[in-house]
């Protein structure tokens, strides 16, 4: 389904203000309304070079993130942009445009960090605009890449660890792809008198330099930073727009008018953006919508707000409390929207109706599927399990209450001949007693053939005889024209029905439980069959995820190796050997045996009483996948 929602302006994501960000309420809510799949753009890069316009390009217009045309730095904080996602109706494009870093006013580069920080976080193409060309002026500017590391922290557990670089892999699950725009560029892309592509000056300028250590480490510091935590990069030049006197009024000025290559190169970037940037994910694989961005936005700012570094597996434990407890309610809706059109009550039989409840749940389930992630101890599926086997069993008593109240109307409609008779003394005559008896075997015969009944048609009439069983009794005693020996016959025949009825009611009661116990065998299998179909589609997401780092470090090791850099080359190599030990226990069957291990206990701790046989039923179960 096409996207619907639609911003005619950019509004303030986050305040920044006072060197403090402030999350903009109204901002997160219009975020939040997104439901797709967002693809997250921002763009950072060093005051007054131009990093406005490139945004309002990428949203099809010429104006609205504001431009300045002065020498103060115009956009504070970050401002948000969603606008449908051209050739992609199932999601939706968030451009961030990020307040100019290094303001000479602002006085607080820690604050510029947090906001080079934040796009990094937020972003799945993160594009770097700078002004002139990749020399190491360039580079230092870009010193925020080297910061990343303290102002960002993979896992709770993370050491301070002196190394920036270890464990790399970590961050660049998270990190966005990189394009580096490069404006007012002036000079020939060429090396040694042989052209080049813009790619091969951004890779040539990012080699690092040999020489004493304490020399060279500014120099190669932030280029070893971008490539390892950025093995996706793309360069983009620009050359100037227009002539300075006319630069204040680029946002006014159509396209006719600004330098043809100028205009040619910025609808090349565009197409790049639009054709290459992927949806915003975390690791494993699950895509974030608008709903989810809003709340990681929230988190980090809360997060830096408190003084602490943010977090991104706390982040993803955050949304996963959020998303799994939206996807059980989401789940649970699904069941009963169904169960309303499908539960036409009462049903002719439980096993009708128990049918039509594996049919809700199998729905529900996938339901529950499609939107929870990282349910690692399987906590909100087993509340998922047993709000359903609840809401069975509501249904059940209904079906039983709506069945009891038809079945006594049926009754009260068929006996009321009998019931006049009774009380008009008919049946308290010589004989009268066989009449009663016949009468109310018409009775039963007739009821009998009543339609549409429902479960509780055989314990009613069991009931409604019953209660006449008194009146027969005493119809029976005063019927003169039996003989003592007689009465005490009929009195021993009508015992006889009245408990070969109760064993048949018995019966039936006990075949229900059986149904009602193989139901939740039926529903446990059930859950068990679609986790482990789940976890199979996560395991190889995450195989894939780790091959394309795999590939990625391999390709930056060869580079450090030609370059003659055999440290860099090693400690990729040993970031590699990690992947694949990490591959080989992802590749184990214990991977998605102890999920639904975690599963059966979880079943088995809620709904201690459920199955009987189901512990051995869930035990072979697992046994024969594994």
């Amino acid at each position: 389904m096409a996207s619907k929602f639609l911003m005619s302006a950019p509004v303030c994501l986050i305040e920044n203000k006072g060197n403090q960000l402030y999350v903009c309420q109204e901002a997160l809510r219009l975020l939040s309304e997104i439901r797709q799949p967002v693809v997250v753009v921002a763009i950072v890069g060093l005051y007054r070079t131009g990093k406005s316009y490139l945004m309002n390009k990428l949203a099809g217009k010429n104006s609205g993130f504001a431009l300045g045309s002065t020498v103060q730095a115009n956009t504070k904080g970050i401002w948000m942009w969603c606008v449908p996602y051209p050739e992609r109706p199932n999601q939706t494009l968030v451009l961030l445009d990020t307040e100019g870093l290094g303001d000479v006013e602002k006085g607080d580069s820690q604050n510029d960090s947090w906001i080079f920080a934040l796009a990094v976080l937020l972003s799945s193409t993160l594009v770097y605009n700078s002004m002139g060309t990749i020399d190491q002026m360039a580079m230092n500017q870009l010193h925020y890449v080297t910061e990343l590391t303290e102002c960002i922290k993979s896992k709770s557990s993370t050491r301070n660890d002196s190394n920036r670089l270890e464990d790399s892999a970590d961050f660049v699950r998270f990190f966005p792809t990189f394009i580096w725009a490069l404006r007012d560029f002036t000079l020939q892309l060429e090396i040694n008198g042989h052209p080049i592509t813009e790619d091969d000056y951004l890779e040539n300028s990012l080699k690092l330099k040999k020489g004493d250590p304490r020399e060279t480490e500014l120099f190669n510091l932030p280029r070893k930073c971008i490539r390892t935590f950025f093995p996706t990069r793309k360069c983009f030049v620009f050359e100037r727009p227009t002539k300075g006197k006319n630069l204040h009024k680029l946002e006014q000025m159509q396209e006719s008018e600004l330098d043809s290559d100028f205009v040619e190169q910025a609808a090349l970037f565009c197409r790049y953006v639009y054709w290459t940037s992927k949806e915003k994910t975390i690791p494993g694989g699950h895509v974030v919508t608008g709903h989810l961005l809003a709340k990681l936005v929230e988190t980090y700012v809360e997060t830096i707000r408190s003084g602490q570094v943010p977090c991104m597996e706390n982040a993803v434990l955050a949304l996963a409390e959020i998303e799994n407890t939206a996807a059980v309610n989401d789940a649970v809706a699904r069941y009963e929207e169904l169960m309303k059109q499908k539960a036409k009550l009462p049903t002719a039989t439980v096993e009708e109706l128990l049918r039509i409840h594996a049919e809700c749940e199998k729905e529900a389930l996938q339901v529950f599927m499609a939107r929870a992630f990282k349910d690692e101890s399987r906590q909100f599926q087993v509340q998922l399990m047993k709000t359903l086997d609840q809401k069975k069993e509501e249904y059940c008593h209904k079906n039983e209450q709506e069945s009891t109240t038809l079945c006594w109307a049926v009754l009260t409609s068929l006996s009321q001949e009998l019931e006049n008779n009774i009380k008009k003394g008919i049946y308290s005559q010589p004989g009268g007693h066989q009449v009663f008896v016949d009468d109310l075997k018409k009775l039963e015969q007739r009821y009998q053939q009543e339609p549409k009944k429902g479960v509780k048609a055989e314990s009613v009439l069991q009931q409604f005889l019953c209660d006449k069983e008194h009146v027969g009794r005493a119809i029976l005693q005063s019927d003169q024209a039996l003989t003592s020996k007689e009465k005490e016959m009929a009195e021993a025949e009508a015992k006889a029905e009245a408990a070969e009825r109760e064993r048949d009611l018995q019966k039936q009661q006990q075949a229900v439980l059986e149904q009602k116990m193989e139901d939740q065998q039926r529903s446990y299998e059930l859950n068990l069959r679609q986790l482990e179909e789940k976890m199979v589609i996560e395991r190889n997401k995450l195989l894939a995820e780790q091959q394309q780092m795999m590939e990625s470090k391999l390709r930056e090791q060869d580079a450090f190796l030609k370059e003659g850099f055999k440290k860099e080359a090693d400690r990729l190599n040993g970031e590699v050997q990690k992947l694949k030990q990490q591959n080989e226990t992802i590749r184990k069957p214990g991977f998605i045996g102890s999920a639904l291990g975690f599963l059966a206990d979880g079943v088995s701790a809620v709904l201690p009483g459920a199955l009987g046989k189901a512990a051995n039923a869930v035990g072979n179960f697992l046994r024969k996948i594994f």
